[in-house]
This record gives C-alpha cells, sequence and structure tokens, in this order.
C-alpha cells in the first residue's frame, strides 16, 4: 500500500461535503477561507459549473488540498470534484453510463482500501422528461455501485442525491409528496438504497433530529424561516458503519443555496 494511503489509514477522517452551486462564485464568497476553519482531510463537491481550463487550484492548493474535478461537458453546468490532502491511488471519472458521465456526475478516489465518491444526482424539477432521466440514472447507479462494491468493500458516496428520504427530511411532506425529489418511487429508491448495503451517516448519528436541512429554495425567504429540505447525504458502506464517530450539518456556512454537511471517520 502506499505511502498516503497507509497515512490516511492510520488516522481519523473527516469528509466534508458541499454542492457549492458554482466552485467560482463560492469562492467569491470566501470558500477557501471558510474550508481553512474546519480543516477537512477530504472535500466533495458538487454543482462545480466550472471546466478544467477555467478552474484555479490556487486558493485550495495554499490549505493542502490536491485538487481533482470531473467537470460536464456543458459549460457552467453539473459537474463534481474531490479535494483532498492525501493523494489517491486511482481515480475514476463517471460509471460507465451515459449521458451522465458527459454531465460530470460521479468522481471516485480510492486510497488504499478506501473509495470515496463525489456524486451529483439529477434533478426531475424541470418536467416529466428529466425526472425520467432522474429514474434512469437511481437505477443504473444502483447497479453500479452494487457491482463496485463486491470490489471494494469500504464505499463512502458523498454528495448531493436530490432526494429525501423520509417526511423528517423535508419542511412540509404534505404540500411536497408528489413534487420532484420527494416522489413516492424517489424515496422508495432511497429506501432500498439504504437497506441493502449503504448507511446513511447523518440519520445514524442524529435519529431523530429535526428541522435539519442541507438545501433551501431562494425563493419566499426560506433558508431564514428554515423551510428546508435534507438532500445531501454522506453514505457509507455498512462495512464503515461502526466507524462512522460524528455526521452533521452546517447550516452556517453560506457560500451557495445549499450548505455542507459533514462526516467524520475512526479508521
Amino acid at each position: 500500500m502506499p505511502y498516503y494511503a497507509q497515512k490516511l489509514m492510520m488516522k481519523n477522517l473527516t469528509i466534508l461535503s458541499y454542492n457549492v452551486n458554482g466552485v467560482r462564485s463560492a469562492e467569491t464568497k470566501g470558500l477557501s477561507s471558510w474550508l481553512k476553519t474546519i480543516d477537512a482531510d477530504i472535500v466533495c463537491l458538487q454543482e462545480i459549473k466550472v471546466s478544467r481550463e477555467d478552474f484555479s487550484d490556487e486558493p485550495f492548493k495554499a490549505l493542502g488540498y490536491h485538487c481533482y474535478i470531473f467537470p460536464a461537458v456543458k459549460k457552467g453546468y453539473s459537474g463534481v470534484g474531490i479535494f483532498t490532502k492525501v493523494k489517491p491511488d486511482n481515480i475514476v471519472e463517471g460509471i460507465g453510463y451515459e449521458p451522465f458521465d458527459s454531465e460530470g456526475r460521479n468522481l471516485r478516489l480510492d486510497f488504499g482500501d478506501l473509495s470515496v465518491m463525489s456524486a451529483y444526482f439529477p434533478s426531475g424539477t424541470t418536467g416529466d422528461e428529466r425526472q425520467a432521466v432522474k429514474m434512469q440514472y437511481l437505477e443504473d447507479f444502483y447497479n453500479y455501485i452494487h457491482h463496485l462494491n463486491k470490489e471494494r468493500k469500504r464505499i463512502i458516496v458523498a454528495g448531493d442525491y436530490n432526494i429525501c428520504h423520509t417526511a423528517i427530511d423535508i419542511h412540509d411532506p404534505v404540500r411536497n409528496k408528489d413534487v420532484s425529489g420527494f416522489k413516492p418511487e424517489e424515496r422508495a429508491w432511497m429506501e432500498k438504497y439504504f437497506t441493502t448495503g449503504f448507511t446513511d451517516s447523518f440519520r445514524f448519528k442524529n435519529p431523530k433530529a429535526l428541522n435539519q436541512y442541507s438545501w433551501w429554495s431562494y425563493r419566499a425567504n426560506a433558508r431564514a424561516n428554515n423551510k428546508g429540505w435534507r438532500i445531501d447525504y454522506i453514505a457509507a458502506t455498512d462495512s464503515l458503519r461502526n466507524n462512522i464517530t460524528e455526521a452533521g450539518i452546517l447550516p452556517e456556512a453560506k457560500h451557495s443555496d445549499h450548505c455542507p454537511i459533514l462526516c467524520k471517520l475512526a479508521l
């Protein structure tokens, strides 16, 4: 095992996940300065909205991060990234399914026997066509991640899943029961996902926490009134469940319409 992987396995690991709604926009609001105060080992970003040629890693390199991004083919759209203080052994872009890989939705880094993925699931809020794309992605991703889990037993999938799992994960479950992100078929997928090998780190450590959200609409002063949705997750294979020491949501960070989420592991 390479030295960097050995070093990673010997320490407690802090993983942060954040849909930044444009990494350049978030940086103008102080993203790197805020990251310095958190000192996470691995930072998974979603919706980076930047091409490789337009991305500047200097503010993050200054914090000790090696920066890896997987942009969408379409400029200014989607894309994921992982910033890590420990070099990975292996980098995997995409999950082998088009057109999802062209939208820059999945980036995986391997550190010894641990895999960490930043994932940005499609949204279906723009209509039936994109909702159908979302449901296809859910099927393809489920097959991919369970096939991967046969080979790699310790996996973290951190990101914006664009789905609330249960009624306590959304501010108004009644009026949103048929809205994309809380549709019965989406919630059923989450239930299957979290009962067939993966653990929701936040719910594992905070089973009864209420009014804890990770995304708020820009409309109707939703964030100030905490009318939000918990659609961001750090999921761990069940083999890592007992390594989870802490999991939380960090709403004080305001660089995006989402806020960061955090998970600590004792490896």
